[in-house]
């Protein structure tokens, strides 16, 4: 049995979709965010010690298993339970471009985005009597680094695209699966829209996949959609 321990708007919801595309059974432990703070819940700690979503439990007949990280758990289900089907095969060149995405995700595309993101709070969050000191530090991080290297990622992203329908390769990968998240992300606070068609097109389509809808339906509201 697998048990996604899902935390609302985050990673894990992709760990959801991956499940669905490979026809697993699964169950759903919920955790909330907190309203204020937007921080996992101190209970994801009882599982994992760094006490954020995704993390999996896989109990088989080998012991029980718990990953964290959605780059690990996603290339470890579909290598152990895709049959070939979401990962290519080892040693093809398309086992290197999925490879260089899944990594990609997190490594490359994900820092930018949440570094907007954390610099857009302070500039509205930081008390009354420093914000304006705030904004100006927080606008020259901006400028100077953070939203140049969205743009120079959603450039590559939408040039690579330019290849196949797919990151990996003409197939849907457990790749685009990873892919999602920061393209969501960048789709609803960074700056991604119709001037890159490759990119706001490989969105439809992932959007349109059943998996992915009975991923949304069992996981519940997911703020990232646009």
């Amino acid at each position: 049995m697998i048990t996604v321990h899902h935390l609302n708007n985050s990673r894990s919801q992709r760990i959801l979709w991956l499940l669905e595309e490979l026809g697993l059974e699964y169950e759903i432990k919920p955790y909330q965010r907190d309203r204020q703070t937007m921080l996992a819940p101190p209970e994801l700690r009882a599982v994992h010690p760094l006490g954020k979503s995704p993390v999996v439990t896989v109990k088989g007949s080998d012991g029980e298993v718990t990953l964290a990280e959605s780059g690990a758990i996603v290339e470890h289900l579909a290598d152990r339970y895709g049959a070939g089907k979401l990962a290519p095969a080892f040693g093809s060149a398309e086992r290197v471009r999925y490879l260089y995405w899944l990594h990609f995700a997190e490594g490359s595309a994900q820092p930018p985005l949440l570094l907007k993101l954390l610099f857009d709070r302070i500039k509205t969050k930081a008390p009354l009597l420093v914000r304006p000191i705030a904004r100006a530090i927080a606008d020259q991080a901006l400028k100077g680094y953070v939203l140049p290297n969205i743009e120079r990622n959603l450039n590559f992203m939408e040039s690579e695209l330019g290849k196949d329908d797919w990151f990996a390769g003409p197939q849907f990968s457990a790749a685009d699966i990873q892919m999602s998240f920061p393209l969501e992300a960048a789709r609803m606070r960074g700056g991604l829209d119709e001037k890159r068609p490759r990119l706001m097109g490989w969105l439809e389509r992932i959007h349109a996949r059943p998996a992915y809808k009975k991923a949304i339906e069992r996981g519940g509201k997911y703020d990232l959609l646009r």
